[in-house]
């Protein structure tokens, strides 16, 4: 019961802060979900057929997704709805909505056989925010405290599984740097198929050479997965977000993939920002942030 009562602050008194910080991170989701859904709107059109149903693609045929523009028009409906949710409007249903077309265009994007990460963050930050305002439409303070609570339990919960699928699947072996050699290779071949050419970088190099540094940068990504289930907790939730933004940078420099979004949400959610704010920041006496905030209250 402490637990729960922790993860979703059921007994701290609400705050200004929290507030602003709630609508700043609904705003990043919200852009990053028109952003994915016009990104992957053209490319849908080119698709020509399934080949590896997702989601609800395993029970319905999507591509009619492929043809007349209807992936455009999709992305047109999500952006709408997507709006609706932020300014409140149709509030029961509006993420609701727009997460059940995002799921299709996803599905219809990824059917291919490629399988996108990149974007997963975003998709359980939208199931979050339609739970909370469809179960708690009339409670704003219940309804950022659900949804930031349901997000810290679920992404604690997806990086200590991925390390434990990682042990499962490999054993304790796992972080050796003849692995990071071969991923390297691999990811050699991906980069030199899209832009002609490879040149590994110093990091690459310096792995590449030292098999003890790949072992040490592989350990310490499966370390900072595996304690991901720290996010539940307010005290520790700072340090696993560095460690685990740490990890991601890594990622980035030996193997050429860039999670920026999960950077970028890591660093909104991972720290006690909305406690900075209400100390530093006074709302009250500040105009651009009174402002600021009287806008995300209209909209809460």
């Amino acid at each position: 019961m402490n637990f729960w009562k922790s993860l979703f602050e059921t007994d701290k008194n609400p705050t200004k802060g929290e507030a602003l910080h709630f609508k700043i991170f609904e705003l990043f989701v919200v852009i990053f979900v028109l952003k994915y859904a016009w990104q992957w709107g053209p490319y849908i059109q080119q698709i020509g057929e399934v080949v590896l149903p997702l989601g609800i693609a395993q029970y319905v045929d999507v591509s009619f997704m492929f043809e007349h523009n209807i992936s455009l028009i999709n992305a047109g409906l999500i952006s709408i709805f997507a709006l609706f949710g932020f300014f409140r409007v149709l509030p029961k249903y509006s993420y609701l909505i727009t997460l059940g077309l995002f799921h299709l265009h996803y599905v219809s994007r990824f059917s291919l056989g490629e399988i996108s990460h990149g974007s997963n963050f975003i998709g359980t930050s939208l199931l979050a925010l339609a739970l909370a305002l469809f179960f708690f439409n009339d409670d704003p303070v219940r309804r950022q405290r659900f949804t930031m609570g349901f997000i810290f339990f679920f992404f604690g919960l997806g990086y200590t599984s991925a390390a434990v699928s990682k042990l499962i699947g490999t054993g304790l072996t796992w972080p050796s740097g003849e692995h990071l050699w071969l991923w390297i290779a691999e990811r050699s071949v991906d980069v030199s198929s899209s832009t002609g050419s490879f040149t590994p970088n110093a990091i690459q190099e310096w792995v590449l050479e030292y098999k003890f540094l790949g072992t040490l940068s592989l350990a310490f990504g499966l370390i900072a997965e595996f304690f991901g289930f720290l996010f539940w907790f307010d005290k520790t939730r700072p340090y696993i977000a560095t460690a685990l933004i740490a990890m991601h940078f890594g990622v980035y420099f030996t193997m050429n993939i860039m999670f920026d979004v999960y950077i970028y949400e890591l660093l909104i959610i991972g720290y006690p920002w909305a406690r900075l704010i209400d100390q530093y920041l006074d709302l009250d006496k500040n105009p651009i942030l009174a402002k600021t905030y009287d806008w995300s209250v209209k909209f809460a």
